[in-house]
């Protein structure tokens, strides 16, 4: 599927907890195409410090980049301190307010609680303007669409009519809803369709926002997937030590490469 990453995408990408497809990280690297502009929905991890570390990415849109437990992200902060990329500095609710926009066809999202900060004076694609339903001045901030080209996240399931099983990670549809295509790896792939079930309809991802899916084992590991398994801490945090340097970095990513599937 990595095929479908081309030079100068926009790529929305989940946050930890949410999903992650580390079974299409490497993929993605080997593909090459890079001047990537990743949109962290909130937040970004792992998957976002290597594909910085390997060089693909101008530009990162997020309100935080760290590896948790582990500590900051080494790679990322590196091409922060070195200008290597560019940094868009949003909050959580920006993120999704984005995104809600782009999902709703509409240019642009009003959100109150940025005023005043220093995040809105460092967004020149932001707008401040007069409420224009208020009798005084009553600012607000415009959030501009944010409309990916791609979604790539990681699930437990789907079936084969194309439908994907999210549960409650609804900013994994948000993302789905935002972008003109998404990409999809699973733990399983099953028979029965999932919007048939009163059990798993509501928490299902119809086929119609779903361009291409692909059976992936333990496709979140290091991270943990809900319902399935459990982060793994140490090859994180093993991860966070080496990628220290640019050339612990390569070193993993190349034992990585060698290493069995997990």
């Amino acid at each position: 599927m990595a095929k479908h990453v081309e030079q100068g995408m926009r790529i929305a990408l989940p946050v930890d907890y949410a999903g992650v497809s580390m079974a299409m990280t490497r993929p993605i690297i080997e593909h090459g195409a890079g001047d990537l502009h990743i949109v962290c929905v909130p937040t970004g991890g792992l998957q976002v410090d290597q594909l910085v570390g390997a060089g693909l990415v101008r530009t990162v849109e997020t309100s935080a980049v760290s590896l948790g437990e582990a500590g900051g992200a080494p790679r990322f902060n590196e091409a922060v301190r070195e200008g290597a990329i560019r940094i868009m500095d949003a909050t959580c609710p920006a993120i999704h307010a984005g995104l809600m926009a782009a999902q709703k066809g509409s240019p642009f999202l009003p959100m109150r609680g940025l005023i005043g900060t220093d995040v809105l004076r460092h967004r020149d694609d932001w707008r401040v303007i007069d409420n224009p339903f208020a009798e005084r001045g009553d600012p607000i901030v415009l959030i501009p669409a944010i409309k990916p080209d791609l979604a790539i996240f990681h699930a437990p399931m789907a079936d084969r009519f194309g439908n994907v099983w999210i549960g409650r990670r609804r900013e994994l549809a948000a993302m789905a809803y935002a972008s003109a295509s998404t990409l999809v790896t699973v733990e399983r792939i099953v028979d029965e369709n999932l919007l048939l079930s009163e059990t798993t309809a509501a928490g299902t991802l119809p086929a119609l926002y779903v361009s291409a899916i692909a059976h992936a084992p333990k496709g979140a590991w290091p991270y943990g997937l809900w319902g399935e398994y459990p982060t793994d801490t140490a090859e994180i945090l093993r991860y966070a030590r080496a990628a220290r340097t640019a050339v612990g970095f390569a070193g993993y990513m190349e034992s990585a490469r060698l290493e069995p599937a997990q």
